[in-house]
């Protein structure tokens, strides 16, 4: 029932003040501070001395004690600077007592006119009206039994548990299932009818709450509570609000007196003395929707709904009129017997109960536990998110669970978390079960009282608490949910609102989430983005070499090696878009018969349906086969832009790093056809970083092909073999460093290395000639470092590490920084990039890597370095623990670490020297933001 979830913070976003959901779209982080000024004298004179007691345990002991909500109700100065005390568990004295009966007394005012309201919603076919008080005690006997399972086995003290809305339409929908069933070629008026059906419902219903509790019981033991997450939110809001809309028609029905079941059922307002009985209800519910939502004191909800009516019988009073002429006039129930508990019992009788109606239910009951168990983790995430504590939501859906397999075995019906009253109990610091119990013993005298309320109480006022949660449910979930979804989202929200209304629950949740799958498959396709990179690889060219490279690879107007970032999701539909993007952004135009073969490729025809193998004919449908040709011509043409005039690199390469998923149509709708089209114009196409999934598509439609850079053949020999696919890298800096080699060995004297190394006839390097040819140091510099080296003296150490051996790890000491002297080094993957290693496709599950792989070969690497490369300088300098992996690469390296230590003996000795080095990782750290590559 509705309770504010904030105090009096001016800046605060106020959430669903009837229920939880809500709350994960407003409730911040962490609590806010509550401001409840409870206007009872009554209330205030509790408030003078500070109750004993304080024996409760917190779910966190971590959690803040500034973020206690602060209360002047239990202080007395009403100061917000001053901890509250805290009524816990076990208090002695009489005072903590009044508590409990004061604050349960409040929040069972809010609970049973919705109670009853609740009953009129599941039990709105006209063939219940004759039962109606005693299924309305039912509905509060079901209540206490949730809230004795609360109690019992929450881990919240404080919590209120009831029968709640989010199992409401199911349930009406399920009895009036069974009453329309019954009722072919029965006699409605036939009292024998009506007790069959009045039995086969509850029995019905109260199997369908058992089975669903023991579902979310198996949910939680089995902690499968983020399984709920797969229901779109979209949908979920769509019937919450028509949720509102059905407590909105049921609330003007119980004005009323008459069913309202489909949008033509509004025609009664039409009547005059319908408007009038619904017309205070109405006002009345607007009225309690703007307390709610407007008043910071949490005491003046309950108090308004106490006060309405009152209101009524004090206006009734003073005008003249009796119960009777009320009764007459249609403001209040049909006087009946009053219905003791031993009728409850003698409700079903299952010799009567048609179990052959139960088939009937199933899928009724099937979105009945998806939208159950998705709105009670939506309420405890809110009461986790408001008390600012972690809540375990496996377990308390068990509890839920329990409570609902007890209640169903009882003959009652679905309930839940009330996240409003539980943040309400709370906040007011009363953090005990006897709140709890005597919320359950105040339902206990309702049920045994032989004062039937419907007919004392007035219609409107019932009718008006469910008006209330109707207005407030479609306000929130139609017009403020606004802000906080996209457009495409919030349409979503609105055809599942509408399609529930005219198709039912199943059907309309059903179309909902087509149309969110729809909306995510249009959503990701215009995610996916082709962007131009400006990257370098990480090998230490000589400056020479690096100049060449400048001047004619990485030429901005005439690139040779051009670099494009993929990122996303290529699939079917947006293979088509992908492809237009690299060839505008490579400079390639496409030809007439390569548009036709691309149109052909993406086509989900067979290709004779699109292009005729046969002569032209002058036949009408030849006429339109041309016409359709010319049209989906001219929509490639729209797809693959025209690219602006310029030559086409020499290599083209596609960073896949941030590439998530690639389906078999982009693999032949946009890889093949993209490496066919740069074959023909002599581009060699690169990808780099694809994770094994898409390794795996792209080999398996013969479209890539893997390329050893440590092969036996150069890297012309290999190229010519593989003119028409693309060649894979593991990492981008293997596919830019193959692209420069090959490109000096074009355009120079260079012999093409396979060993990663650009230092033509030096297998092996000194640390001084690493400073010096691969960084371009002074000569002066180079030549003092020459001498200092050629004494005999050293600042660094070199060790020659075997292929795979680990040469530091993520968490150990930054001592030093190091130099490749021989051979490479790789930098190996977080475990999280791993990935699985297999697959399922049609055939069957497929091994995505080979049994006995080495981490080279399974591309669990993330760069290799090459000589001369320096890395670990960053964890170095910053003093930090090492944040990476590297091991030796593919063959022995032999490896120079300069230490912190040798630096330091380095500078005592001279100092001009310990400058040099420092240029020297100044130098590096240059080359390699150049290259817009991480630094290592």
């Amino acid at each position: 029932m509705p309770s504010k979830s904030y105090g009096s913070v001016e800046d605060s976003p106020k959430p669903h003040p009837i229920h939880r959901h809500s709350s994960l779209l407003d409730s911040p982080s962490s609590p806010q501070t509550s401001a409840l000024q409870f206007s009872s004298p009554l209330l205030r004179r509790f408030s003078e001395r500070s109750p004993a007691g304080d024996t409760y345990v917190k779910a966190s002991q971590s959690h803040d004690t500034s973020s206690v909500i602060q209360t002047p109700l239990l202080n007395g100065n009403g100061s917000t600077k001053q901890s509250a005390p805290t009524v816990e568990e076990g208090g002695s004295s009489n005072e903590s007592f009044i508590y409990y009966i004061v604050y349960a007394l409040v929040n069972s005012i809010m609970c049973v006119p919705c109670l009853y309201g609740y009953a009129s919603v599941i039990f709105s076919h006209p063939i219940y009206q004759s039962h109606i008080n005693a299924l309305s005690k039912l509905v509060i006997l079901s209540s206490v039994v949730h809230q004795i399972c609360f109690s019992i086995f929450s881990s919240l003290p404080f919590s209120i548990g009831q029968v709640q809305d989010a199992g409401l339409i199911f349930l009406s929908a399920m009895s009036t299932t069974i009453a329309t069933s019954m009722l072919e070629g029965q006699d409605g008026n036939d009292k024998e009818v009506v007790s069959e059906i009045v039995s086969t419902t509850i029995v019905l219903l109260g199997l369908a709450t058992a089975c669903l509790g023991a579902v979310l019981v198996i949910m939680g033991k089995f902690r499968l509570a983020d399984a709920v997450a797969y229901l779109p939110l979209p949908v979920v809001g769509g019937y919450l609000a028509f949720i509102g809309y059905f407590c909105l028609e049921a609330g003007v029905a119980l004005c009323i007196s008459h069913p309202i079941m489909k949008p033509s059922d509004w025609g009664y307002l039409f009547d005059d003395k319908s408007l009038l009985l619904a017309t205070p209800g109405i006002l009345a519910g607007i009225f309690l929707t703007l307390v709610s939502r407007k008043c910071s004191n949490e005491a003046i909800l309950p108090m308004s709904m106490v006060a309405i009516p009152l209101a009524f019988y004090i206006l009734m009073y003073l005008c003249g009129y009796t119960i009777e002429d009320a009764r007459d006039g249609g403001w209040v129930g049909e006087r009946s017997p009053s219905v003791p508990v031993s009728d409850l019992l003698r409700l079903v009788d299952f010799h009567q109960v048609r179990w052959d109606l139960a088939k009937d239910l199933i899928s009724t009951w099937a979105g009945m536990v998806f939208v159950v168990s998705f709105s009670s983790c939506l309420d405890v995430a809110a009461i986790s998110m408001d008390m600012g504590e972690s809540l375990d939501t496996n377990n308390e859906l068990m509890t839920v669970g329990i409570s609902n397999f007890v209640s169903g075995l009882a003959g009652g019906f679905t309930g839940s978390y009330i996240f409003s009253q539980t943040i309400f109990t709370y906040r007011t610091n009363c953090r005990s079960r006897w709140i709890g119990v005597i919320v359950a013993f105040t339902f206990i005298l309702v049920v045994i009282s032989p004062v039937n309320f419907l007919e004392v109480t007035p219609l409107f006022f019932l009718g008006s608490t469910l008006i209330f949660i109707g207005f407030d449910l479609m306000f929130e979930w139609i017009v403020e949910v606004r802000h906080k979804l996209l457009l495409s989202e919030y349409l979503v929200l609105l055809a599942t609102f509408v399609a529930v209304q005219f198709l039912g629950i199943n059907a309309g949740i059903g179309l909902g989430i087509i149309t969110a799958i729809l909306d995510f498959v249009l959503a990701t396709a215009n995610v996916s983005t082709i962007a131009r990179v400006s990257r370098r690889s990480l090998a230490m060219w000589r400056p020479q070499e690096r100049g060449i490279l400048e001047a004619t690879a990485y030429n901005p107007d005439r690139a040779q090696i051009l670099t494009l970032e993929v990122r996303g999701a290529i699939f079917f539909g947006s293979s088509m878009k992908a492809l237009g993007n690299i060839l505008d952004e490579s400079g390639i135009n496409a030809s007439t018969e390569e548009k036709k073969e691309i149109v052909m490729t993406n086509s989900p025809l067979p290709h004779h349906s699109r292009i005729s193998r046969h002569s032209p004919s002058l036949s009408p449908s030849s006429f339109r086969e041309r016409r359709d040709q010319r049209k989906e011509d001219n929509k490639l043409d729209t797809t693959i832009k025209v690219a602006v005039q310029r030559v086409p690199p020499r290599f083209l390469v596609l960073d896949l790093s941030s590439v998530t998923n690639v389906d078999a149509s982009a693999a032949r709708g946009c890889f093949l056809q993209l490496a066919k089209m740069c074959a023909n114009r002599n581009v060699v196409v690169c990808a780099a970083g694809a994770n094994s999934h898409i390794t795996w598509l792209l080999k398996t439609h013969e479209t890539a092909h893997d390329f050893d850079l440590h092969g036996p053949e150069d890297g012309h020999s290999q190229i010519d073999q593989l003119k028409d696919k693309i060649i894979l890298f593991n990492d981008l800096n293997e596919a830019l460093y193959f692209c420069e080699a090959t490109l000096l060995a074009e355009t120079t004297s260079m012999k093409w290395h396979k060993d990663l190394s650009p230092a033509p006839g030096h297998l092996t390097i000194s640390l001084s000639n690493a400073f010096t040819n691969f960084l371009g140091l002074e000569e002066k510099s180079a030549a003092a470092l020459v001498e200092y080296e050629r004494h005999g003296r050293s600042f660094h150490t070199e060790t020659m590490y075997t292929s795979g051996q680990t040469i530091f790890s993520p968490g150990t000491t930054s001592d030093g920084f190091f130099v490749v002297l021989s051979g490479t080094v790789a930098v190996l993957l977080d475990d999280r990039f791993g990935g699985s290693q297999t697959l399922i496709s049609g055939g069957g599950v497929q091994q995505l890597q080979r049994p006995n792989m080495n981490m080279f070969q399974a591309g669990q690497i993330s760069r290799v370095l090459s000589v001369g490369s320096i890395f670990g300088f960053v964890d170095y300098i910053l003093q930090r623990p090492r944040s990476f992996q590297v091991v030796a690469g593919a063959k022995n390296a032999l490896v120079a670490k300069v230490s912190r230590e040798g630096l330091n003996e380095l500078k005592k000795e001279t100092p001009e020297l310990e400058r040099i080095v420092d240029k020297v990782l100044l130098l590096c750290s240059v080359v390699e933001l150049a290259a817009g590559q991480n630094n290592w």
